[in-house]
């Protein structure tokens, strides 16, 4: 089989451009024909010129559609895997697919069908404002707190919506967990038969820490945005007196105060992020809105490090409370530094939980499990013979 994978990557690597690439890598491991089509948002120039560039490919990406017709022409794909189109290859490309009579498979990694920022969450919190043609909202609401950036992510959402490039264009869509799935059904208005949920694929190392109880701080991987509820952790830390270590997108942090055992951690590389997971006592996820997935959090859980995090969106999917990890109400300190001092304290604890956790990843997040459901929507949507 012969399957085209399309992504643009983002500027600051995240959870989608890692999985995405772990996709591609199986697909390639697992025999079938790969071919990539990419753009890398770090390209673009820095400043008003690349803010510019990306407002138009957003809305109409010229030069990579043409680009994108010549790879379909010479590489003949069954079908074709979107994984990110914004800024530079824009949902114009969807219906070429349609034209040369090639299936489409989307990941939906965030909300980027129903809200301009993908995340249903500005200052004022969970926001739907613009779901039903109302993207005129993110202008209003000033989403991204720059007026002319709220302007082009609203524009290029509403030409896609207007247009129905998604809707009318994409066979399959893919979402990692039951809560986007149901996202999707009722939010995004997409019928269940055209729905597939399929994980992230989390490979877990050969053994995990074999005592998470000798962990010396609490951890937080993850971008320093609002969202994240990185401020919720610290406070919680700060009120029981844990040490807390952030390995994020920047070597420092405003919120941390000069008494605060707080401290940024720069993981460069891969290796230097299994580090920092094994090291940590307990990972936190603290995210105020809804996430659809956190791949650090099933990352952690399978080198065997308890978690903890936000009930909210998917990680009710990804936790079973009080048996693979904990759960709290997003944003309440009070509740989280109960919940962390509990693991803190108790070694028998963390050790449970640690290793229920493990085990969970081993069983659902496998290499085996993704690829058996992938290649299963791939030879549904193409209707080519197993």
């Amino acid at each position: 089989m012969r399957v085209l994978h399309v992504n643009n990557q983002h500027r600051g690597v995240g959870g989608s451009d890692i999985y995405c690439n772990a996709v591609i890598k199986m697909c390639s491991q697992r025999g079938l024909n790969v071919a990539v089509f990419t753009r890398d948002s770090k390209d673009l120039p820095r400043g008003l010129q690349g803010k510019i560039l990306a407002f138009i490919g957003g809305v109409y990406a010229k030069s990579a559609i043409r680009k994108f017709d010549h790879t379909l022409r010479t590489f003949r794909p069954d079908v074709v895997h979107i994984h990110e189109l914004f800024p530079m290859i824009s949902p114009w490309i969807l219906p070429r697919c349609t034209t040369a009579g090639i299936p489409v498979v989307m990941t939906c990694y965030d909300f980027r069908m129903t809200c301009p920022v993908a995340t249903h969450h500005n200052k004022k919190g969970i926001c739907y404002d613009c779901i039903g043609g109302k993207e005129y909202q993110a202008v209003l609401n000033n989403c991204r707190d720059n007026l002319p950036e709220s302007i082009a992510y609203g524009l290029r959402n509403a030409v896609a919506s207007r247009f129905k490039l998604f809707t009318d264009h994409v066979t399959r869509f893919i979402v990692l967990t039951a809560f986007s799935k149901r996202w999707i059904e009722e939010r995004a208005e997409i019928p269940s038969n055209r729905v597939a949920t399929i994980p992230c694929v989390v490979q877990p190392p050969l053994a995990g820490v074999s005592n998470p109880a000798f962990g010396t701080y609490v951890a937080y991987a993850g971008r320093f945005v609002p969202e994240k509820g990185v401020e919720t952790l610290m406070e919680a830390c700060r009120k029981i007196g844990l040490p807390l270590r952030l390995a994020g997108n920047s070597p420092s942090h405003p919120a941390i105060q000069p008494d605060d055992d707080t401290q940024c951690v720069e993981t460069p590389t891969p290796d230097a992020l299994v580090d920092f997971y094994r090291g940590a006592r307990v990972l936190v996820v603290a995210s105020l809105w809804e996430e659809t997935f956190a791949c650090v959090l099933s990352e952690a859980k399978s080198h065997g490090i308890p978690v903890i995090a936000s009930r909210i969106g998917a990680m009710p999917d990804l936790i079973d409370d009080e048996v693979t990890g904990l759960l709290f109400e997003p944003g309440n300190v009070d509740e989280l530094a109960e919940k962390l001092q509990r693991v803190w304290n108790n070694p028998g604890l963390c050790q449970r939980l640690g290793a229920a956790g493990r085990r969970d990843v081993q069983d659902t997040l496998n290499e085996d499990v993704c690829f058996n459901q992938l290649i299963a929507v791939y030879r549904d949507v193409t209707t080519l013979p197993d």
